[in-house]
């Protein structure tokens, strides 16, 4: 029998995957899967390499978690992350990806929820993404 809390849970989680790379974009779906907890739902993901596009799916509210590359050309994930968060009232929340662990700052000042640093380790974005997401669906 269903739970109250899992009538309220969503049937998925839609994670938008931000870099002008592919490889990039791959590398973060590997390392999260389908499923990164039993605690949360299954992930559909919505990969995106275009800094416009990202601004058009995210205006259309059809993103529960953004994840950006700090490093994608032209358009970089945190000044996408910034943008997003200044236009958007309720703006999903978002992951961005430094160039390097100093450029948390960075991370800090586009106002996103989490920082990973280049190259993607599987455990640290697993753990950011299940922090963020666990605060968004428990909200």
């Amino acid at each position: 029998m269903r739970s109250v809390a899992d009538a309220k849970r969503p049937a998925v989680v839609r994670v938008l995957v931000y870099s002008s790379d592919s490889d990039t974009r791959s590398q973060v779906m590997l390392a999260l899967g389908r499923r990164p907890h039993p605690d949360l739902p299954p992930i559909e993901y919505l990969e995106v390499a275009t800094g416009p596009v990202v601004i058009e799916k995210m205006d259309a509210a059809v993103v529960d978690l953004a994840i950006l590359d700090g490093e994608s050309a032209p358009t970089g994930g945190m000044g996408l992350a910034k943008q997003l968060k200044d236009e958007i009232a309720d703006c999903p929340p978002i992951v961005v990806l430094t160039g390097r662990p100093d450029d948390a700052w960075l991370a800090n000042w586009s106002r996103a929820e989490a920082a990973v640093s280049h190259p993607i380790d599987p455990i640290r974005l697993t753990e950011a993404v299940l922090g963020v997401l666990r605060n968004r669906i428990a909200a």
